[in-house]
């Protein structure tokens, strides 16, 4: 079974020492032992071998956690090739869990891989865990930095680990993988599983990081034009087939489109996707039937090619320890792989964004509490949500955290408060601000440094053994010029430049409003509905969100709409009238021309949004009926409840404006400056379907996604 696991085709294929220490440590010593070793350095083997062990000792099935459903497709495949069964318990297979189970009290399964977010599942928790925690042979923890909120990737529900840990019977034994940490990553994951200086016995393998095959790049290009049209130009002389990654899923989906219309074969790759579509997508790859996937960061972690022969990132991600983990997707069965890094200025914006995410203030996680520990019933995420000023996914993600401190626990029907001490650790959640200040810095640096890039890399994961590669372009001088031809940048400037995206309405007024005073619930009446509306572009994506982001960044000046601008709009407004429903349009489902404009009151860009309906009016010969009154100004970033709340409080219509829309009697076009979650519009449609007017068409000139 070793030759099958580890051989290669002649059988001559040896394990590393480490991989013998660990092994070793984990089968005849019963340790816990955390493994921080490079990408395809072999830590599958480790934790297939020793499986293959124990299992012939009589021990039970070996339980991985394991972060994405692409990595534990990865490891079944890798586990059925080395002779051992192996199944999951996923969210994708949930008509499949009472046979595995059945499988694995049988004995029939050699490794049961679970998520994460298994963990914390009321029944898995209650009822399968702790007779897994029984029988288990080897607990194994993949992508194990994940635990760490030092790391590139923290997730909460990696944090439970220890609830499991605490339950394992003596001499089971423990490991840890992972390719990415640092040595404060390092030191807390191990304090995390219990495999820290404390405990005795523990094993720490941590070994050089090196990747001979990857020869490292940056270019910089003066735009987005410039970095399309190179990659349009530049793909197919790309080593084998590979991955582009950009930052945001409107960005791979823009790329992606862009350079299928140019002939390329290739293929988006983001968390929007299907599951059965994101497995295609992984299979095209994995079979060569496409030059590369452009994909965001759901690629991330795990995904096994080992011939892949370039990795592209249109955009610099935020770590460099995140850079490092997805460029080591790369040259893992190859001599060279090609990793190229095209910096854009929409980088820094992006980073912000992401970072706004971060673990809530202190009042807010304060007020959940409160709102549990009041309610004589657990409550789920829709019934919490509107008594609390968050978004579902940040809430969701601060009751995972608080779970893990035990001031809540999630039940079958929600989440209750367990009344347990609990602390707001300000100083801790500070550091790790500091720290992503520090990385973001770091990844500055790596694009402009003149020195040796993959010892860069290596030494922001303190590596002690970092040197010049001899590979890099600034080692070896760069193997891809910049340059593009000055019609190829014309193409790719005139797809960016193309305006115009639909804007989808809400349809259905967010759960738990009558608790807050407010009494709509349910679908939005037809009557009260905004139609399809239509955007200039989108906030995250490279074309029109460079343009955009700078004009509706907070603190921006406020001032009239720029020419270019309002042409792009004007652009908009007449592709839209033309098409399928539009107002000049010849099918039978136009539905006639606006006979007016109306703005939305804006505090923060007041002549901008004036500015834009009124040039709009002027151009389409229609009249400026009036603006939408907005007592408090833009909501504060909150979740739906609370924002059509605010929103239903704040909008009015002035008795002038309510006349006009009476006496036009007909659609109007409905012109804001942003739109993010829709409710603004939602509401305000409200209002002027109320008074009179036959249909409401949105009107904005970006969106956040």
């Amino acid at each position: 079974m070793l030759v099958r696991l580890v051989g290669d085709a002649d059988g001559t294929a040896r394990l590393r020492a480490d991989q013998w220490r660990a092994i070793h440590a984990l089968v005849a010593e019963r340790r816990r032992t955390l493994v921080v070793q490079r990408t395809g350095w072999g830590k599958s083997a480790v934790y297939f071998v020793a499986t293959a062990l124990l299992r012939q000792r009589g021990r039970g099935p070996t339980v991985i956690v394991s972060p994405l459903l692409a990595l534990m497709r990865n490891q079944i495949e890798a586990a059925a090739r080395a002779g051992i069964q192996a199944r999951s318990i996923t969210s994708a297979n949930a008509e499949d869990w009472e046979t595995v189970q059945s499988e694995v009290a049988e004995g029939s399964v050699d490794v049961l891989l679970v998520s994460p977010e298994r963990l914390n599942n009321p029944d898995f928790r209650d009822h399968v865990l702790p007779r897994l925690a029984e029988t288990t042979g080897l607990l194994v923890v993949d992508e194990a930095h994940c635990i760490s909120d030092w790391g590139h990737d923290f997730r909460p529900d990696y944090r439970r680990l220890r609830t499991l840990l605490a339950e394992l019977p003596g001499g089971v034994p423990v490991l840890a993988t992972t390719a990415t940490a640092n040595a404060r990553v390092t030191a807390d994951v191990a304090e995390q599983l219990g495999t820290g200086g404390d405990t005795a016995g523990a094993l720490v393998l941590r070994g050089p990081l090196e990747r001979e095959s990857l020869r490292l790049s940056v270019l910089r290009l003066p735009d987005a034009a410039h970095r399309l049209a190179w990659l349009d130009g530049h793909l197919d002389q790309l080593p084998g087939s590979g991955i582009v990654y950009t930052l945001t899923i409107a960005a791979a989906e823009e790329v992606s489109g862009y350079l299928t219309a140019r002939g390329h074969r290739v293929t988006p790759y983001t968390g929007r996707m299907e599951n059965a579509d994101r497995l295609a997508a992984e299979e095209d790859l994995l079979a060569n039937r496409v030059k590369a996937l452009v994909a965001t960061s759901a690629l991330g972690m795990g995904f096994d090619k080992p011939d892949l022969g370039f990795v592209v990132h249109l955009g610099s991600p935020s770590s460099p320890i995140a850079y490092y983990q997805q460029v080591g997707r790369a040259g893992r069965g190859v001599d060279h792989a090609d990793v190229l890094l095209l910096p854009g200025p929409e980088d820094e914006a992006i980073w912000k964004y992401f970072a706004s995410l971060a673990f809530p203030p202190e009042e807010q996680v304060r007020r959940a509490l409160q709102v549990l520990g009041a309610a004589d019933r657990p409550l789920s995420l829709p019934a919490l949500e509107p008594q609390v000023e968050l978004r579902r996914s940040r809430l969701e993600m601060m009751l995972k955290v608080l779970d893990v401190d035990g001031a809540v626990r999630r039940e079958r029907r929600g989440w209750t408060a367990t009344g347990a001490p609990w602390e707001y650790d300000a100083e801790r959640y500070a550091r790790v601000a500091r720290q992503r200040d520090i990385e973001q810095q770091a990844m500055r640096e790596y694009a402009s440094t003149t020195g040796c890039r993959m010892e860069f890399l290596r030494r922001q994961l303190d590596d002690e053994e970092a040197a010049p590669c001899g590979r890099c372009d600034n080692c070896a001088g760069s193997t891809h010029r910049a340059e593009v031809s000055s019609a190829a940048v014309e193409t790719a400037r005139g797809e960016l430049a193309r305006p115009g995206i639909p804007l989808e309405p809400r349809r259905m007024w967010p759960t738990g409003l009558p608790s807050v005073g407010v009494d709509l619930k349910g679908k939005i009446a037809a009557d009260e509905q905004a139609a399809a509306g239509r955007a200039l572009g989108r906030l995250s994506d490279i074309g029109w969100g460079n343009r955009l982001r700078p004009l509706l960044a907070p603190g921006a000046r406020d001032g009239a709409v720029p020419d270019d601008v309002l042409d792009a709009v004007v652009s908009v407004l007449a592709d839209w009238a033309k098409g399928p429903g539009g107002w000049a349009a010849s099918a039978p489902d136009a539905r006639g021309r606006p006979v007016g404009v109306v703005t939305v009151g804006s505090h923060a860009r007041p002549r901008l949004v004036h500015s834009l309906g009124e040039r709009i009016a002027a151009v389409g010969r229609m009249p400026l009926l009036g603006t939408v009154g907005n007592a408090h100004g833009a909501p504060a970033r909150s979740n739906s409840a609370r924002r059509v709340q605010a929103l239903h409080a704040g909008l009015h219509l002035a008795p002038e404006l309510a006349d006009a829309v009476k006496a036009a009697g007909g659609p109007v076009l409905l012109v804001d400056d942003f739109a993010d979650t829709g409710w603004t519009l939602a509401v305000a449609a409200r209002l002027l379907r109320a008074a009179g007017a036959t249909r409401v068409l949105p009107l904005v000139l970006a969106v956040q996604g």
